[in-house]
């Protein structure tokens, strides 16, 4: 069995202590520092794992005072655990199910937002698209604040909501240098830069229709990225065994996949 995230590691621990009470309703959370210290992660671990407490219902932000423990019994409602996107297809299904919010949100978006919010979607896509970091270490979504500034934007709090809930399983997933060769990495954020221009020049238009093209093919294109690694790992598989394949995939090595 795949070993358990850092991120899904904190979340366990965290909610054994709300279920047992150590954390009791009503109860702030340690700061994101002392939680950092605590467990010995990043800051990004440790956002993960409250941003999937949050989802539930067990814990509640109160700006400027920090997180502290529902009061209310978390009720029942959407999930997605992390044993369910174990495979290449289910992540897949996560992101058409991404793709068929995001794209009316970048619709929205262009048609609601504000001038400063489109000046703060450019400024932000500029700041990200310039990073230009090592494939090795960057994940396939390292944009994924861009993408929920844009539906922060469209003015529809639940669409904001329930990309902010996905966060903890899209931004984790494959890293860039498993479908990124070192020779194209710059072949490919050109690739990149080029889609979010469009998304943000049909924003900024006011183009409703124009935002929802431009959003579908960039996701679309992400998919196909996708696609083309489980299109690897299904070959691997036949000729490596499903074993050697996994290994194989997680460490890297699938270079001919593309980009």
């Amino acid at each position: 069995m795949a070993r358990k995230s850092l991120s899904t590691q904190v979340w366990e621990s965290l909610s054994e202590r709300i279920s047992s009470g150590a954390l009791a309703p009503g109860a702030q959370l340690p700061t994101e520092a002392a939680l950092c210290d605590e467990y010995g992660v990043s800051r990004t671990v440790v956002r993960e794992a409250v941003a999937r407490l949050r989802s539930e219902g067990r814990v509640i932000p109160q700006q400027g005072r920090g997180i502290f423990v529902s009061e209310a019994p978390a009720q029942p409602g959407f999930t997605v655990s992390e044993e369910a996107l174990q495979t290449l297809s289910e992540t897949i299904a996560l992101l058409e199910l991404r793709l068929s919010v995001e794209v009316e949100a970048a619709g929205l978006c262009a048609e609601r937002r504000s001038d400063a919010e489109a000046a703060a979607i450019r400024a932000l896509m500029e700041q990200i698209d310039a990073a230009h970091e090592d494939p090795s270490r960057v994940q396939i979504h390292y944009d994924y604040d861009f993408h929920l500034r844009i539906a922060q934007a469209s003015g529809n709090a639940f669409m904001l909501a329930f990309l902010d809930y996905l966060r903890p399983w899209i931004v984790p997933r494959f890293q860039l240098a498993h479908i990124v060769g070192e020779g194209s990495k710059e072949a490919y954020y050109a690739r990149i830069h080029a889609e979010h221009e469009r998304i943000v020049a049909a924003i900024e238009s006011g183009n409703g229709a124009g935002a929802r093209e431009a959003m579908r093919t960039h996701l679309m294109n992400s998919l196909g990225r996708v696609r083309a690694l489980a299109a690897w790992s299904g070959r691997a598989a036949a000729e490596l065994g499903t074993v050697e394949a996994a290994k194989a995939l997680f460490a890297g090595r699938p270079q001919g996949v593309a980009g």
